[in-house]
């Protein structure tokens, strides 16, 4: 039986559920529930902190894992990414107060606070810049203010939150961050069906069924307006002057590939949505 850990709370928990039950898996019914057992698939689900994941994984106790890319590099696990799930997405930066820092070599030597010590560390690291690292658990941003710190390292969404703690953000990306599925390296595990039914969430997410109605004459400028994952599919119709098509598109350029289909003079255009795939 396939053991796969989830994290138990937060935005990657609620997303990573939400990508089960569209895959057909059996999910927790209570937030309490630690431990749900998938028998039809043969697959059971451990629902732990996320911050503990990756060492599950990495140690091999558990098969596969749901966590964050930032939370698997600070944990240093041997475990190893499998796909990136494209949801819960974070950007890591450097912030200090307004007009202190410029570049991230003005860090040297300086205290630095963050949740993600051995990531900040790594990248530092590479950099060739050495600091004295803070750890705190959460709310870097007043570290400056109560004089724990020099400088944070921590997500970044708006700034708002920074702007408010009187900092600005300085220097390069730290890390773009977002959920993947990791596996212990190595190991031998039968992982290959929930990564398909993953990737089929994502295309279904992603994709829409674009149908058609285009002249003959017109198909090769029709293609390449909609030119699908592969290649669209072409069907004859009762007019031989004109041919049917289908073809997957984007989600988010649905209303541009409608009006250039149509500029084009392709008519009877719909768009379906896409329940499950597997590409």
């Amino acid at each position: 039986m396939l053991k796969v850990a989830v994290p138990n709370k937060g935005i990657l928990s609620e997303s990573a559920i939400a990508m089960l039950k569209e895959a057909g898996y059996a999910t927790r019914r209570d937030p309490k529930d630690l431990h749900v057992v998938d028998q039809q698939h043969d697959i059971e689900f451990f629902y732990l902190r996320p911050r503990d994941i990756a060492t599950y994984v990495g140690s091999g106790s558990l098969d596969v894992g749901f966590t964050g890319l930032d939370l698997l590099l600070d944990s240093r696990s041997k475990a190893v990414s499998l796909a990136d799930l494209s949801f819960g997405e974070s950007t890591f930066r450097f912030a200090g107060p307004v007009g202190k820092f410029k570049s991230l070599q003005d860090l040297a030597g300086l205290r630095v606070a963050t949740a993600y010590p051995n990531l900040v560390e790594d990248f530092l690291k590479r950099e060739g810049v050495q600091v004295e690292l803070v750890q705190l658990d959460g709310a870097v941003e007043v570290a400056v203010r109560l004089g724990v710190a020099d400088a944070v390292a921590d997500v970044v969404s708006t700034g708002n939150t920074l702007r408010q703690a009187g900092l600005e953000i300085f220097g390069p990306v730290i890390l773009q961050s977002s959920a993947h599925l990791i596996v212990a390296p190595g190991k031998k595990t039968d992982h290959e069906q929930l990564l398909r039914r993953m990737q089929g969430v994502l295309v279904a997410r992603e994709y829409v069924i674009f149908d058609y109605d285009c002249p003959s004459a017109l198909i090769e400028a029709a293609s390449a307006i909609t030119p699908g994952i592969e290649s669209p599919t072409i069907s004859p119709l009762r007019d031989t002057d004109w041919v049917a098509v289908r073809s997957l598109v984007k989600a988010n350029e649905i209303n541009s590939k409608m009006d250039e289909l149509y500029a084009l003079g392709a008519r009877a255009i719909l768009v379906s949505a896409i329940h499950a795939a597997r590409i």
